[in-house]
């Protein structure tokens, strides 16, 4: 297979990537390398991805569509994953132009990508687009039409920019809803990270609402399991293929019992600060995960002490390296 991944350098597009490319298939990434986090722990993630035989990789900007032609000619995809996205639903408030640009006009011009080749798409929507739900688990046939943040306001416009597509210009595709993803090299925005980071240096934890709010923490690995499904099943043309599915944990955990978590595998007690949570953030997700396990066989494994054990055991090796340069940039 040859796949044409946008978001390469990202925390879930790095996963993708190699798993791809330890199966054989010929991927080439698309990465912009912006500066939202830092472009050290970018960089490191794509050091590691070119000593895979069949990746190469072109820098770009998705929303640019002078740059993102010049960047993918020549290579002829079989399908496209589209993981590339401005992320952050705290910065999406401060910056808000920033996902317009990324996730919704980059969702345009990837869609004519794959429209003008005549390719499927696979691309990454999010748990965000499901607002302040109160009905757990979220259902995929559930409303999603009062977004309570820009960055979830994008990701359901890429949806629906998505089914135009379908609908217009046949374009085979569906979208992944991603449900707060973490593990080795995730994000340093992410409550794991930030939450290691300050109890590995005796700094307290800012704890939103008591901790009572609830994630459907899921591992990377477990989500890069349904991508490859989905990806493998939309190149199958015989198959069907949902508009959407729900990638998450299906088994929520509260914010303290992350805490909890990071300080069994740290060996270390947090000190916690209990504070007013932010605008834009659910109380609590959950994913229905039925339709992503009879399509995509989609099965999570991890639990979240497994998961943040691992976790926690990169970041302590990663970070003996040189964690001044893997700061979050202010």
């Amino acid at each position: 297979m040859r796949l044409l991944l946008t978001g390469a350098a990202g925390f879930i597009g790095y996963h993708t990537a190699q798993r791809f490319a330890a199966r054989g298939d010929s991927v080439l990434g698309i990465d912009n390398l912006n500066d939202y986090y830092s472009v050290a722990l970018k960089h490191a993630r794509l050091s590691r991805l070119a000593r895979l035989k069949t990746f190469d990789f072109a820098r770009a900007s998705v929303f640019d569509k002078e740059g993102f032609a010049h960047a993918a000619a020549g290579f002829a995809p079989d399908v496209i994953l589209h993981l590339a996205a401005q992320a952050g639903v705290r910065y999406s408030m401060e910056n808000p132009l920033a996902y317009v640009e990324a996730n919704v006009a980059g969702q345009v011009v990837v869609f004519e990508h794959a429209a003008a080749l005549g390719v499927p798409i696979v691309y990454a929507s999010s748990s965000s687009v499901y607002g302040a739900n109160s009905r757990i688990p979220f259902g995929e046939s559930d409303r999603v039409d009062a977004p309570a943040s820009i960055y979830a306001a994008t990701k359901r416009a890429g949806e629906l920019i998505a089914g135009v597509y379908a609908a217009t210009h046949e374009v085979r595709c569906c979208g992944l809803r991603f449900f707060t993803v973490y593990g080795p090299f995730g994000r340093p925005d992410m409550a794991p990270w930030l939450f290691t980071d300050a109890i590995m240096n005796g700094r307290p934890v800012s704890v939103f609402d008591g901790g009572t709010m609830e994630r459907d923490f899921t591992h990377v690995s477990d989500i890069v399991d349904g991508i490859v499904a989905a990806v493998d099943r939309i190149c199958d043309r015989r198959a069907e293929i949902a508009p959407v599915y729900n990638l998450g944990n299906n088994r929520p955990a509260r914010v303290l019992d992350l805490v909890t978590a990071i300080e069994r595998a740290a060996g270390r007690d947090a000190i916690i600060r209990m504070t007013a949570g932010p605008r834009g953030e659910a109380r609590r997700t959950c994913a229905d995960i039925g339709l992503a396990a009879r399509h995509l066989n989609f099965a999570p494994r991890t639990s979240l002490d497994e998961g943040i054990a691992d976790f926690v055991a990169w970041f302590e090796a990663f970070h003996a390296v040189g964690p001044a340069a893997l700061r979050l940039h202010a």
